[in-house]
């Protein structure tokens, strides 16, 4: 039997370059940073002071008001996103095909932002004082479910939680579902914002994030040998995927194809990826796989790339066991560089700017790539955006527990 085919028709983005596709893929094409000091809370007593915080975001340009305090900020991202990816695509959910029509939507952290509030309200008021909304700000597969509400999608519904390959399982798993049949349109991607004191401090006592505070802009240098760790961010990355019959028989744009999809587990360290990078070679490989591809028509790697030194090199060794010499014949660029680490939205968002690359036949660069690692001598797009022919776009991600993600794009094409 055929596989049925899945396309991109809507997209939406939050991030910490911009508010939308349009605005935040200008950024990436133009070598913005968005990384700058913390504004959400004072870091004064903590060795990181550097985010990717999202600005200017006003949840009721996309949310009921009396709606907005229920939810924590990850879920307003979620269904501002969403919101942007349906009015792009035009989908709109009747009684007849609500029950064909689902959504995916995964954050690594949830609500903490939440519970870290109202923690602190327990302590020093009692537990009268918590809000009765408490519970549903913070449940991860909350996003999911007020972004079905939202929109009437009756479709499967659920959520991924598997720390920074989040975005990325979620689209995936979406995409297997309409390809086997249970749904003709996936509403999918991640979501986070937990730009905390207990989210940044506990990164920083696992010496994970970058403490070049005097210049934010340059903290996240991914495979710079100066690199000091990584970012993290703030935002959300949403698509609509259909199936191609479901789009075309609506007349919907088509923005580009998702053709492969690869999950492995590292089976190795908690926060190590495995020696060699042998997890996240094999995932790429599945993902070419389910695509039926050979690794030389792909053009572009949107790398997981998070500055970090193992996982940078790791990553980079995993490309060239896959690729061998196309390796470097390769565009391959972290994103992150410019956006922080979104943590599980990071997959989603990349899936956006993927798919953006496969469409315009742009790739974005890797800024602040001053002094490259010698263990990284792929070509990363330093610090210029690159115009080329962009036929096939592999979007990376790499998580917490071993757990690793990829999504293979193509250019749509009739036939």
């Amino acid at each position: 039997m055929e596989k049925r085919r899945i396309v991109v028709t809507g997209m939406g983005l939050i991030t910490p370059v911009g508010i939308g596709v349009k605005a935040s893929w200008e950024a990436l094409l133009e070598g913005r940073s968005g990384i700058g000091i913390i504004r959400t809370f004072d870091s004064s007593d903590l060795p990181v002071h550097i985010a990717g915080e999202v600005k200017d975001f006003d949840p009721a340009l996309y949310i009921e008001p009396k709606e907005i305090k229920k939810m924590d900020r990850f879920i307003h991202f979620a269904v501002a996103a969403s919101t942007m990816a349906m009015e792009e695509s035009g989908l709109t959910i009747t009684g007849e095909n609500a029950k064909r029509v689902g959504v995916i939507i995964g954050s690594g952290m949830g609500g903490l932002p939440a519970i870290e509030h109202y923690h602190k309200i327990y302590l020093e008021k009692g537990y009268r004082r918590i809000s009765p909304f408490f519970i549903p700000m913070l449940i991860i597969n909350l996003a999911s479910g007020r972004v079905s509400i939202q929109f009437g999608a009756k479709g499967p519904n659920t959520a991924v939680t598997t720390a920074c390959a989040t975005g990325t399982h979620a689209i995936g798993d979406a995409f297997k579902i309409i390809q086997r049949g249970d749904a003709d349109a996936m509403i999918a991607g991640g979501t986070e914002s937990v730009i905390t004191p207990m989210a940044v401090g506990g990164f920083a006592v696992m010496k994970a994030l970058s403490t070049r505070n005097d210049e934010p802009e340059r903290a996240s240098r991914p495979f710079d040998t100066d690199r000091d760790g990584f970012v993290v961010g703030e935002g959300a990355g949403i698509v609509v995927l259909e199936a191609l019959d479901f789009a075309k028989q609506r007349n919907a744009k088509i923005y580009a194809e998702v053709v492969g999809y690869g999950m492995t587990s590292d089976a190795y360290h908690i926060t190590s990826p495995s020696p060699g990078g042998e997890g996240a070679a094999a995932c790429m490989e599945l993902a070419l796989k389910d695509a039926g591809v050979v690794p030389d028509v792909v053009d572009y790697i949107n790398a997981h790339g998070t500055s970090t030194k193992y996982g940078d090199e790791l990553e980079t060794a995993a490309i060239k066991e896959v690729f061998g010499g196309h390796a470097y014949k390769l565009c391959v660029s972290s994103t992150k560089s410019m956006t922080g680490h979104l943590l599980g939205a990071a997959g989603g968002v990349e899936a956006v700017i993927s798919v953006l690359s496969v469409h315009t036949n742009m790739v974005p660069p890797t800024i602040n790539l001053e002094k490259p690692d010698p263990e990284c001598d792929l070509d990363y797009v330093p610090w210029k955006a690159g115009q080329r022919t962009v036929e096939y776009t592999l979007s990376n991600s790499f998580g917490f527990g071993g757990t690793n993600a990829c999504l293979l794009f193509k250019k749509y094409r009739e036939a």
